[in-house]
Parts: C-alpha cells; structure tokens; sequence
C-alpha cells in the first residue's frame, strides 16, 4: 500500500495559489486514477484505490498547511505503512518554478507543512516530491507570495509540472524511488 499526501490549504480561496501545489497533483492523480476523492474523515479528504496493481490511498489534509502533520500522523495511524510507502508532495520555494525533484527522505527545508509532519511522525525518512515555485521579487513577503492567486497563464504553466509529478508518483509506484528520482530528478523543464 502507498499513501500519497498532497499539502494545502483548504477553501476556495487558496485553491489557485502556489501552496496548494500538493492539491493539484493528487486531484490530477485522482483524475487519472478514476478515484472520488470525497470522504472526509482523518481531518483531511482521503480516497482509496488501486494503481498498477498497488492499493494507493490519497490524502489532502485539511488542517491548513503549517498543521499537516496532525492529519497525515492520524492517517498513518489508521494506515499503517512503512515511513518509505508515505509520499508527501508540496511546493518549494528554493525550486525554480515548475521545476520538480523527488527526493527519498531529508529535511523540511523551512516548510512549514513537512516541518509539522517530521514533528508529529518523529521522522525524516519518508519520500517526498517537491515542486519547484521561486522565491518572490521586490518587496513581496513569502506569505503573500505563496498565498497569492495565481493568473490564468501561470495555473496553464503549472499544469505540465503537475502532469510530470503525477508521472513521476506513478513510476515511484510501479519502479520505485531510486529509479524514478533517476528518471525525474534528471529532466530539465
């Protein structure tokens, strides 16, 4: 069994700014998958499934972001899976925008959200995949920056990241993390 978080914030206000960037690639995965990601319990919206012959569960904590860890240790409760069957998907502002990295474990980087699930689980060693957002210019403070709506041509840009970390999930799935971290970790877009 796989379970792939996807950090975010809850509500429609954040739905298109850069934090929810876990969001997007696990409704993609949902999409792909044909899973009804609707049942909300673990405070978080969760789905079970199956991917090549892998029962996956998706997972988008509700708790807002800096809170994470309080619903992904609730679903690894529920879950029980070894810490490397955990993926947890988020953006990353040391990343250059649209940029994506799998990673098999380490630090939180600053984020806020991995930093609160490192705390709850009293672990770094699960996967996760980043997407890469930039950090702001000018004046612009970090909270702003992430939390800002994003216009239509950026959310168009961002989809071919979210189509490439949906891909790089599944081959984790399928190969695993050293030969999709090879694969993805390498591509240049």
């Amino acid at each position: 069994m796989k379970v792939i978080v996807g950090l975010g914030n809850p509500g429609r206000q954040y739905e298109h700014t850069r934090h929810n960037a876990g969001f997007w690639v696990v409704d993609e995965l949902a999409r792909r998958w044909n899973i009804n990601l609707n049942s909300k319990k673990f405070r978080s919206i969760v789905a079970e499934g199956h991917y090549a012959g892998e029962k996956v569960v998706l997972v988008k904590p509700q708790t807002y972001m800096n809170l994470s860890g309080l619903a992904v240790q609730e679903i690894v409760r529920y879950w029980p899976v070894d810490f490397a069957d955990l993926l947890v998907i988020y953006d990353d502002l040391d990343m250059d925008p649209y940029r994506i990295r799998l990673r098999s474990k380490g630090s939180s980087g600053g984020h806020r959200g991995v930093a609160s699930i490192i705390d709850l689980l009293q672990t770094d060693e699960f996967p996760r995949l980043k997407i890469g957002i930039g950090r702001p210019q000018g004046s612009m403070s970090v909270p702003d920056y992430v939390l800002a709506q994003l216009s239509p041509e950026e959310l168009a840009a961002y989809q071919d990241a979210v189509q490439q970390c949906a891909d790089a999930v599944e081959a984790w799935i399928s190969l695993g993390i050293e030969q999709a971290m090879n694969q993805y970790n390498s591509t240049k877009k």
